[in-house]
């Protein structure tokens, strides 16, 4: 068995390659301008920032640009332990608006799971540090592994 340093090394580069992987092969994100800024087991970290295309007929960023920040760090986040997740259900909350040229950084967590399930929080604020969006999701883990030619926990 490893000593758990080693564990923890080798969770944290199992995280960073699956939302590399992840991140690669995702063209909305790529589309929104999101970058991953950290990376650690059950966590993650994304950054972009508001482009005039992304607002609604009110001037505001749509509700949609912000909820798929959220949602694509919830997913890097709860798919970092190696197996294929995906989201079975999510909810989020605006509670101030969103305007072309701020910078939104989503910071998504697991708060408690169950053997398939697990329950993340995903806070995202602007530039100046305003909560702008706090989204509830749910994941399921399936069995696949998202690299299945390499032996990992």
């Amino acid at each position: 068995m490893k000593p758990n340093a080693d564990l923890a090394t080798d969770a944290q580069a199992l995280a960073e390659r699956v939302a590399a992987r992840m991140l690669e092969r995702d063209a909305l994100s790529a589309w929104l301008g999101l970058s991953i800024v950290a990376v650690a087991p059950l966590r993650c970290t994304c950054r972009m920032a508001v482009r005039r295309e992304m607002v609604n007929g009110l001037g505001v960023a749509h509700g949609g640009i912000v909820f798929s920040l959220a949602d694509s760090a919830f997913a890097f986040a709860c798919n970092t332990h190696g197996k294929i997740t995906v989201s079975i259900a999510n909810s989020i909350a605006y509670p101030a608006p969103v305007h072309p040229g701020d910078v939104l950084t989503a910071v998504a967590y697991e708060e408690a799971s169950s053997n398939r399930l697990g329950y993340y929080r995903v806070d995202v604020t602007n530039q100046n540090g305003t909560t702008v969006a706090l989204f509830r999701g749910t994941a399921y883990r399936t069995s696949r592994p998202h690299f299945p030619d390499a032996e990992h926990d």
